[in-house]
């Protein structure tokens, strides 16, 4: 009689491995979220056009080129299984009393500080959430989330956005004020109304993951 093979099937595993994950919905968010969550970098400071990812196929596009010499000052990407739906918000909404602002159905954005120079996006990175922009475009909400790269050797003893560098905030906060803009066209309508710290950053990436299981099943059932 021939022994059964107690062993997972090599042909379902391999199949299994023949296609990418979504960066956004087949990337795990991480077992201590939301105090340490994996983020997807889209983009990196050496780039010089805009990459986002592509919702429906999940590989990075090129947004639009660099007009302007603005450089980005850290790793930029977003948290996967994330959402800026009604509960991200209504956090800006109550806090600025403005009923009408709105989550701007993305993932939630995040900036990453890091001493080491990462030469190019589409990776991984484990990250701890220090703080936050409480950022409007318009009507809608889109904070940007600051971090430290996990284990870092300068930004990994940082706890809150307090302990970085003020000249490191202003530049953060520079940045995400002018990026949209564009020569001889209007300024953008982008504010940031509030820097907040740790505990700010956590409960709105808890909210954004909350979000997003409203909105996964959203899809899934009507």
């Amino acid at each position: 009689m021939r022994e059964k093979r107690n062993t997972i099937d090599p042909i379902g595993k391999l199949m299994s491995l023949r296609y990418k994950s979504h960066p956004w919905h087949g990337v795990e968010i991480g077992k201590n979220a939301p105090n340490i969550v994996t983020c997807f970098i889209e983009m990196v400071p050496t780039d010089t056009v805009k990459y986002e990812i592509d919702k429906a196929s999940g590989f990075l596009t090129i947004d639009r080129p660099q007009k302007y010499s603005s450089i980005l000052p850290a790793l930029y990407g977003f948290i996967p299984q994330t959402y800026c739906g009604k509960k991200v918000g209504d956090v800006s909404a109550t806090i600025l009393k403005r009923p009408e602002i709105v989550g701007d159905g993305d993932p939630l954005d995040v900036c990453i500080l890091t001493e080491k120079e990462i030469t190019h996006g589409d990776i991984l990175v484990q990250a701890i959430p220090i703080g936050g922009f409480r950022m409007l475009d318009g009507t809608e909400a889109d904070d940007k989330i600051i971090a430290v790269l996990a284990d870092d050797a300068v930004y990994g003893e940082y706890k809150d956005i307090a302990d970085c560098p003020q000249s490191v905030v202003a530049r953060l906060r520079h940045y995400f004020l002018t990026y949209k803009d564009m020569p001889g066209g209007e300024k953008s309508r982008c504010e940031i109304t509030h820097i907040y710290g740790r505990k700010e950053a956590v409960d709105l990436i808890a909210n954004a993951m909350d979000d997003y299981h409203d909105y996964v099943e959203s899809v899934l059932f009507h």
